[in-house]
Parts: C-alpha cells; structure tokens; sequence
C-alpha cells in the first residue's frame, strides 16, 4: 500500500508548527476539566452564598482559556466575570490550583496522540518536512514523551522554554517564531496547525504561511470563529490535511 502523502497546500510548506494540548495529544479534554473545577471552586467562594454561572468547559475554555499560559488563561476568565480586573494574587491562586487538578488528572487518565494527527506526522516525516511542537504548558514534553511521539519533533518550544526566554504567550506569536527560528525556516515558509482560537490569531499575527485550524468540538460557530480568527482552512481532523489514496501530491 502507498503511503498517503500531504496534500498539496500543506506540502507547499517547508516546515510545520503544531501546537500540542488539542492538536496532536488529547490533553485539551485533561485541562478543560481542571480550569472547570478551579474557577467553578473559585467562584462559588467568592459568591457569598449565590449560585455563581458555571465555567462552560467548551464555550469558556475555547474562548479564554486554551491556548494561553496558565496566569493569562486565568486573568482573562476572571476579568470577564468581573467585577474589574482580578487582583494577582486571585490569578496567581486560580492558576495554581489547576496546575495542581491537571497534574492530577495527567496522572490518572493518562494521555494519548490522535491516530489522525500520527499519520500526518508521519507523513510529513518521510516528506522531508522539518516539525515543530510548540505549547504554553509546561508539560509539554511529559505529555508528548507519554504518548509516544516526542521522537517525531525535530523542535519542542513549551512553557518550559518560554519562562527562560520571557516569550509572551499567545496570541502573541512568540512561541511560533521561536520554534520557526530552531527549525530555521521563515514563518512565511511554515505552516502553524492549531485548535485555539488565541493560537490561530498568533499564526496569522506571525506572518506563518499558511494557518490551519483544527476544529474539534463541531460546535456552533466554532468553525467559523476559527476562521475568523485567521485560518486559511479549518479541519475537523488533522488526517484531513492528507491526500486523498492514490491522489498523488502535485509538485
């Protein structure tokens, strides 16, 4: 059987940027549920006695929390709920208590890569293509060694890297350019894969040559909001972004 190749568009790139948490481990599903219980906590202890709105695990989270570092996740959240923005000291506490479930809940479940996203990277592996992880966590390479496929990165920007060089979390594009410039490859000779919507307006922001929006939860909208936020194509899978059997990939 012939392997599938990447489709033409994707293949046009000389190097690709994934992120981690949603794209190529199923660890977004992990943090979601630890913002949940942080904020949800957090809240009905400030409420004094009132039935405070829950944090919507998928509207909340896509919208504040995913693909940004813990303390802005945070800030960003507890600014919207209000009211005004949220002491530090708030942040540094609603911060710490999630890293401390998602640690937890790492233990406990585990994690694995989507078969979809091991075939792309395979693929683009045996193409020649030079690849980037990248993510805000500082887990990132725990959770990309656990399931298996740290071996297929040439590159790994994490939290890690990113609080050693000071780099600004998305939407900035900090950490893409980092991983761009290891992999020294131009943005506008990179592909940037990503499920968040912070994540997708850091590739456009970055010049990234060609933005990809991973489209998981199939919910209203969100498909939609991901282009808006600047991806050229959004997927429900990463396997999507591969050739159809026996197409061939148009040089």
């Amino acid at each position: 059987m012939t392997a599938q190749a990447p489709a033409h568009r994707l293949s046009a790139m000389r190097a690709v940027v994934c992120d981690t948490d949603g794209v190529i481990t199923d660890t977004a599903r992990l943090h979601a549920a630890a913002w949940k219980a942080a904020f949800d906590a957090h809240l009905r202890s400030r409420a004094g006695g009132t039935d405070p709105e829950p944090f919507d695990a998928t509207g909340d989270y896509l919208r504040y929390v995913d693909g940004r570092s813990r303390r802005d996740g945070a800030a960003a959240f507890l600014t919207a709920r209000g009211p005004g923005r949220p002491a530090p000291a708030e942040v540094e506490a609603v911060a710490a208590e999630k890293e401390r479930l998602f640690t937890a809940l790492l233990t406990e479940r585990g994690v694995r890569a989507y078969p979809g996203t091991v075939r792309l990277l395979t693929a683009l592996r045996d193409a020649g293509l030079p690849l980037a992880a990248v993510s805000a966590s500082r887990h990132a390479r725990e959770v990309l060694t656990a399931a298996g496929v740290l071996d297929l990165f040439d590159v790994c920007v994490d939290g890690v890297a990113a609080a050693r060089l000071g780099l600004p979390g998305k939407p900035d594009p900090a950490l893409f350019l980092e991983a761009a410039r290891r992999l020294a490859v131009p943005p506008a000779g990179c592909a940037v894969v990503e499920d968040a919507l912070a994540g997708v307006e850091a590739g456009r922001r970055g010049g990234f040559g060609l933005v990809v929006g991973v489209d998981r939860t199939a919910g209203p909208g969100t498909a939609d909001a991901l282009r808006a936020a600047g991806a050229d194509v959004v997927v429900r899978d990463v396997a999507d972004l591969l050739a159809a059997p026996g197409a061939g990939v148009p040089s």
